[in-house]
């Protein structure tokens, strides 16, 4: 098969030894041709020496950015945005390691961005009500209840603000200045998508369902969710007195 691909996938991973291995193949085994980038920040339970044996099946379509600590969501996906744009794709993908994201749906995020002209594509979990499965009521309410807070307050017309499934054309990671994103937790993801919005970058949210991890343990903190919220009033303040640089 060819190793020719316009789009690559950026997965952070953090201990993701069982999950990892099932999520390439299964990416690899789709009809549609894509290449992986595993971000992997010094995992002590062998994730980037599993992705090394996965290489040698896999040598042009998988590879591994490896890191020395563990240094946050944000500065992974940034590291990868970078390493993409010293290539030559066209789509960049942002995608969790632990299977919350479902592999079939690259598909459709793809098509959103390449046939249909959209150039962000959101696998939404709120677009057509709450579709999680796995997660305790109180933490769908939060997740749901930290979406629509952060709609109301950026007037973004996004209703899954803090994914994590995207699909970005390359000409959106060109634009916004990567020196210039302040958050790193799951406020990184807001804010990203705040810049494609005021950057007037044509975005769009496809349906996905989002299933909780059953292997390995959620990364999701307080502190995380603090971050969130008292981030996004920062910018939307910054933003009304044009200070806020894209």
């Amino acid at each position: 098969m060819s190793s020719t691909s316009n789009a690559v996938i950026i997965v952070p991973t953090y201990n993701e030894i069982e999950n990892i291995d099932r999520l390439v193949r299964n990416v690899f085994s789709l009809q549609r041709e894509f290449h992986i980038l595993v971000v992997d920040d010094n995992s002590p339970d062998g994730t980037a020496n599993k992705i090394e044996e996965l290489i040698k099946i896999y040598p042009d379509r998988l590879h591994l950015l490896q890191r020395k600590k563990k240094l946050g969501l944000g500065t992974a996906y940034i590291s990868g945005f970078r390493w993409a744009l010293a290539r030559t794709y066209g789509y960049v993908f942002e995608m969790d390691a632990d299977f919350s994201h479902n592999p079939n749906d690259l598909i459709r995020l793809y098509n959103a961005c390449y046939r249909d002209g959209n150039d962000l594509a959101i696998g939404s979990r709120y677009v057509t009500g709450v579709n999680v499965v796995n997660w305790p009521m109180s933490r769908v309410l939060l997740s749901w209840g930290a979406s629509k807070y952060v709609r109301f307050i950026t007037r973004m017309n996004i209703h899954d603000t803090t994914a994590g499934f995207i699909c970005y054309r390359r000409a959106v990671l060109e634009k916004i200045d990567l020196d210039q994103i302040q958050f790193m937790g799951y406020a990184f993801q807001i804010e990203m998508k705040f810049k494609a919005h005021l950057s007037k970058f044509k975005i769009i949210e496809v349906p996905v369902i989002f299933t909780d991890r059953t292997k390995g343990e959620s990364k999701m903190s307080s502190g995380i969710i603090s971050e969130a919220i008292f981030g996004v009033l920062k910018m939307k303040i910054k933003s009304l007195f044009n200070q806020y640089d894209i």
